[in-house]
This record gives C-alpha cells, sequence and structure tokens, in this order.
C-alpha cells in the first residue's frame, strides 16, 4: 500500500493542474481581429462591386439607394466595416451566451442546489450540474468538488475550509468571466468609433460642398449634390453603427450582470452551508 502512494501523489496534481489550466468550456471568437479583417474585405466587396456597379447609375448619377450610397465617398468601406464588426460579434456573444447560460432555467437551477444542500445531497447537486451546464453550473461544479474535499478533511479548521471553499468559488468565477466579457470591449469601441468615422465622412463631405459652392461662376449642382450625399450617408451610417453597438453592449452587460449574480447567489449558499453543517 506504501508503494502506491508515491505514483497516486503526482497522477492527483497532474490532474488538478490539467483542471485549472481547462478555462472555461464557453463557445466564442478568440481572435476578433480577424473577424475585422474579413468584415473588411466584405465591406470593400459591397462597396466595389454592388453599390459601384454600372446598374445602379445612370449617367454618372445615382437612380437608386444603392448608387446614392456609393456616393458616399472611401469612408463608406469603413464604416461598413465597422457595422459588420458589430454584427457579427454581436451574432457571436448571443451564441455565447446561451452557452454560458446551460440547458435549462438558471433560477430553477439555483433552487435545486440549494435544495441538495439544504438535504446534504452533494450527489444529486453535482447531477443537476452536469444536467445544467453553463458558466453557473461549472461554477458549482468546482465549489462541490471542494466542498467534498474539506468535508474529508481533519487537518484544517473550521475557518480555514471556509476560507479554502470561498477562495475556490472566487477562482471558479474568475475563470468564467474572461469568457463571458469577451469581444464586447471591442463593442464598447465600436459605439464611439463608429460615430468618430461618421463625423469626419461628414466633415470631408461638406468640406466637397463648399468647394462646389466656392467655384467661380454657378456652382456645379454634380458636385455639391455628391458633397451632400457623401455627408448624408456616412453620418447616417455613423449613427448606425453607434446606435446598434450601444444596444448590443448593453444587452450582454446586463445578461452577465445576472448571470454574475446568480453565481454570487449560489456561491455564498454553498459556503454558508458549509459553515452552518461542519
Amino acid at each position: 500500500m506504501e508503494a502506491q502512494k508515491p505514483t497516486q501523489q503526482p497522477q492527483a496534481k497532474a490532474a488538478a493542474k490539467k483542471a485549472a489550466k481547462s478555462g472555461s468550456n464557453v463557445t466564442g471568437i478568440k481572435n476578433a481581429f480577424l473577424v475585422i479583417i474579413a468584415c473588411f474585405i466584405v465591406a470593400v466587396c459591397l462597396f466595389a462591386f454592388w453599390f459601384g456597379h454600372e446598374s445602379h447609375f445612370e449617367e454618372g448619377h445615382p437612380i437608386d439607394l444603392w448608387g446614392t450610397i456609393y456616393k458616399g465617398g472611401v469612408i463608406v468601406p469603413i464604416l461598413q466595416t465597422l457595422f459588420l464588426t458589430v454584427i457579427v460579434l454581436s451574432v457571436e456573444r448571443f451564441i455565447a451566451m446561451k452557452s454560458a447560460k446551460g440547458k435549462g432555467n438558471i433560477t430553477k437551477f439555483v433552487a435545486g442546489v440549494k435544495a441538495c444542500l439544504q438535504k446534504g445531497d452533494i450527489a444529486g447537486a453535482k447531477v443537476l450540474c452536469d444536467k445544467q451546464k453553463g458558466s453557473v453550473a461549472a461554477v458549482v461544479a468546482a465549489a462541490l468538488v471542494k466542498y467534498e474535499e474539506m468535508d474529508k478533511n481533519t487537518v484544517l479548521t473550521k475557518e480555514q475550509k471556509v476560507a479554502m471553499l470561498q477562495k475556490e468559488v472566487e477562482e471558479a468565477t474568475a475563470l468564467e468571466m474572461p469568457a463571458l466579457q469577451q469581444n464586447l470591449p471591442i463593442v464598447a469601441t465600436m459605439t464611439t468609433l463608429g460615430t468618430l468615422v461618421g463625423l469626419l465622412g461628414t466633415v470631408i463631405g461638406m468640406i466637397k460642398s463648399f468647394q462646389a459652392l466656392a467655384a467661380s461662376g454657378a456652382p456645379d449642382s454634380t458636385e455639391l449634390s455628391t458633397g451632400i450625399s457623401e455627408a448624408l450617408i456616412n453620418t447616417a451610417f455613423g449613427i448606425a453603427t453607434g446606435a446598434f453597438a450601444v444596444i448590443s453592449y448593453n444587452f450582454y452587460t446586463n445578461k452577465i450582470d445576472n448571470l454574475t449574480y446568480a453565481i454570487d447567489e449560489i456561491g455564498f449558499s454553498i459556503v454558508q452551508t458549509f459553515a452552518a453543517t461542519h
């Protein structure tokens, strides 16, 4: 029996090390830069081959909305890139939040785990975690493993056990939070960047309009209309990008807050249950 201990200890340490490095299993795009590059390529192709297609023009003048957008100038593909990036990352966050939420109702899951803890049914709580999945279930599962470990520990004091259990909950929560918040800072940046780039396009368009007005003789109506179109199109894209980014960011921030509240609630319950029963 004693000869097996040296081999079992390294295996236990290796398993713990592997678990610590496993990270969150919340799905999501890890490299948002590739998304921006892909959106830029799509935006340029749309601008060059669709908006700028000859079918949208007659004698150099736009005859529909697509041609008018093309007249917005070179700032339009940049704004389209920002807008497409917000859309793609918003869809990506929707999938990630759905994965983080798990398969069932979080409120019912938290209530079920609390009921199991009150009865001392740790195995039942683990079964609920396996069914629920998601970020909340991952934190609870990690806490329950530490709960059983502290329950069997006869060396540490009660206060030390409670502190260790609390630390495990905090570490498991910290492991999930980056996966939940991933790519949201980029969406938040788009709220300001989209508006500023749209404003830049507006200023460029107005400069062209005033240049047409300042020309000698009668103002060139074509140049004047082109400048005004460029100003208005860029303004519209900038406002749309900023507005959609704000809505998306606030929506998913609220979702994360709800998940965080559920994690804090169940984590506190696990720690308090251990402190009350030991």
